[in-house]
């Protein structure tokens, strides 16, 4: 899976990108790997350009996110349809989903009137052959698009609407492709030794224990170190990757305390859901 980034707030720093932190770490916990994650600014040309990069690399999944909103910045769905080499065009059922936003924010008192401005049709405007998906909490729905084995799918970049889209929609049709995959993960932490003689250490147990990948984290100055080792695999069967799992950290943290350094804690956890 690939995940694009949309928004020229993005790229100055005013927003921070929790959206790609979270999807990666949902995306994870499924068993799917998070191959790459782009960010772009609000551009058509920019947006199609990383679309076709992305496609060319032929990911089963392809997620996107912000720009589907009323305003003249929201230019995501242009893009895909420039990167596709297909037309824009108003979908009903997407129509259907904004009016019936609308006409339930006048129903609670939110607003007067649900006219279908200019801006508001423009969310349901989409690429051919593109289908809605429903949109709980906001007005613009996502879109899903089934291209060459790829499903590409442009979110919202609320958090909120993403979030509960991606639970609602997209977990699906991830644990389906994922099957039994779980993502198994450990943590240990290490005082009084450098993370250049851990390097050594790490290389080894890795060598010794395959699909297990084990990452450095400094959490110190380095005169004082303090470090948290990062253990993760994937795998179909939980038995098997726990005591993959166990062997590595018991290996890596009796190499670490022959070398003098000191485990404070560790902890351990399997993602299923």
């Amino acid at each position: 899976m690939e995940i694009i980034c949309i928004g020229n707030e993005l790229l100055i720093g005013k927003t921070l990108n929790t959206n790609a932190n979270w999807m990666a770490k949902r995306t994870t916990s499924l068993g799917i790997s998070v191959k790459r994650i782009t960010v772009v600014g609000d551009d058509i040309n920019e947006i199609a350009t990383a679309v076709i990069e992305t496609l060319n690399r032929k990911p089963r999944f392809v997620v996107t996110t912000g720009g589907l909103g009323p305003t003249f910045d929201d230019k995501t769905l242009e893009g895909i349809a420039k990167a596709l080499n297909c037309k824009i065009k108003l979908n009903e059922n997407a129509l259907k989903m904004v009016r019936a936003k609308y006409d339930d924010f006048v129903r609670h008192g939110k607003m007067e009137k649900a006219d279908l401005t200019p801006p508001r049709i423009k969310m349901a405007r989409l690429p051919e052959k593109a289908e809605p998906l429903p949109n709980p909490i906001g007005t613009a729905p996502a879109v899903v698009i089934d291209f060459n084995g790829t499903s590409l799918l442009a979110l919202p970049g609320v958090p909120s609407e993403m979030e509960t889209i991606f639970e609602q929609s997209i977990v699906p049709m991830l644990k389906k492709e994922a099957g039994n995959a779980a993502f198994f993960e450990a943590s240990v932490f290490v005082d009084d030794i450098m993370e250049s003689t851990l390097a050594p250490l790490i290389d080894q147990t890795m060598r010794e224990n395959a699909f297990i990948y084990i990452k450095s984290h400094p959490k110190s100055e380095e005169d004082t170190p303090h470090i948290e080792l990062h253990f993760s695999t994937t795998a179909k069967e939980p038995k098997a990757a726990r005591n993959l799992m166990g062997k590595a950290t018991t290996q890596l943290s009796g190499l670490i305390e022959k070398r003098g350094g000191k485990i404070k804690t560790s902890r351990r956890r399997c993602n299923l859901s």
